[in-house]
């Protein structure tokens, strides 16, 4: 062990090979479509820097991000992958993303019309893919911006077309009759435009069948470990652990209270053991009196209100040695999936992987190392 690691008041483990496994797994199931990576968010919280080229070297060449800068991390791990920002084009913007290869997803007319102009004055075609809005309501063109497109192809010239793209609103949830209208809409929509790729299925989508690949898939947090099909197992691989060190150890007795406002009231001889990590790191405060962490393989509840650096965690129940001062525990991991930290936060997995604080020391695992 480091003196890094010994210091260290959490530790977050992330499993290259598992990240790299779960792309694998994914470009298989969609071949032979092309199988891209979003990394945005730092990919969700994981590290790009670290995420990318592993990626890369595993044969993804497509990466999305949702801003400029996060583009320039992936151009930075990745010189010679497919860049593409789901942000659209910030105005005035142009010269940077050809700057550094970076093709906008361009979600209005009015980027459309920007990029136009700036090809136009370069003398050449420049790359960019267009979002659709088929029933998201956030970014994309609307019906009438695609009516509009369909009148007047003449909107794309200068524009090197990569892909026509959607999203899907509710590709997790299996019942829904909405990705199937989504899927509608979009065929409806190719079919009055000009000849180009296509990409649609996130990646809960890519497991709705060959109908919703089209010609590139964008898995985003299954990479990650999170369960895009939660009607049933989690096909994927975990591919991080969340550790965090025991300050101090106490027994208290009724009428004994834990933490900011006296929130937890103890019944009997209890025995509190606090942590080092709190909502400040990204532990989601939510997870105050409902929470659970692992220690020495045993659930044991969090009791009283997360703080900024710290938890206080019931670990009467086990033995003095199971819960000591420099000891860890487990906070997400094989035994606390980070599904199941999620619903006990009342929240979603990508809410917890993208909260992860900087404070934690980082140990990355070699993604070829043998298993």
């Amino acid at each position: 062990m480091t003196d890094l690691n010994r210091r260290a008041a959490a530790i977050l483990t992330v499993d290259l090979g598992a990240v790299v496994a779960n792309w694998t797994q994914l470009r298989d199931r969609v071949a032979p479509a092309e199988c891209a990576a979003v990394v945005k968010a730092d990919a969700y919280g994981l590290g790009a820097a670290h995420v990318v080229p592993a990626l890369r070297a595993a044969g993804c060449s497509t990466f999305f991000v949702a801003q400029f800068e996060e583009a320039l991390v992936v151009r930075a791990a990745a010189p010679d992958a497919r860049v593409l920002s789901l942000g659209g084009l910030p105005q005035g913007s142009e010269a940077d993303f050809v700057g550094n290869r970076i093709w906008p997803v361009l979600n209005h007319l009015g980027e459309v019309a920007a990029w136009r102009r700036f090809a136009h004055a370069q003398g050449k075609a420049l790359p960019a893919a267009i979002h659709l809005d088929t029933g998201m309501n956030r970014l994309g063109l609307g019906p009438d911006e695609l009516d509009a497109l369909v009148r007047a192809p003449e909107w794309l010239d200068g524009i090197d077309l990569r892909c026509w793209m959607t999203h899907l609103a509710c590709a997790d949830e299996i019942e829904s009759p909405v990705s199937a209208q989504q899927l509608g809409r979009f065929r409806a929509a190719l079919a009055q435009l000009p000849t180009a790729k296509a990409s649609f299925a996130n990646s809960s989508g890519i497991f709705h069948g060959p109908s919703f690949h089209f010609d590139l898939a964008r898995p985003g947090c299954a990479l990650y470990g999170v369960n895009p099909t939660p009607h049933t197992a989690n096909p994927m691989r975990g591919v991080m652990r969340l550790d965090a060190r025991i300050l101090q150890v106490r027994s208290i007795d009724s009428p004994a209270t834990v933490g900011y406002g006296a929130a937890h009231r103890v019944e009997g001889p209890t025995k509190i053991a606090t942590i080092a990590v709190g909502y400040a790191d990204g532990y989601l405060r939510s997870l105050s009196g409902r929470g659970h962490v692992h220690v020495d393989g045993v659930a044991a509840p969090i009791v009283g209100r997360i703080s900024m650096d710290l938890i206080t965690v019931d670990v009467s129940g086990l033995p003095d040695h199971a819960a000591q001062p420099g000891g860890l525990v487990e906070l997400i991991g094989p035994n606390r999936l980070v599904d199941t930290v999620a619903a006990e936060a009342g929240t979603i997995g990508y809410e917890v992987l993208t909260s992860l604080g900087p404070r934690y020391h980082r140990v990355y695992s070699d993604p070829y190392a043998p298993q």
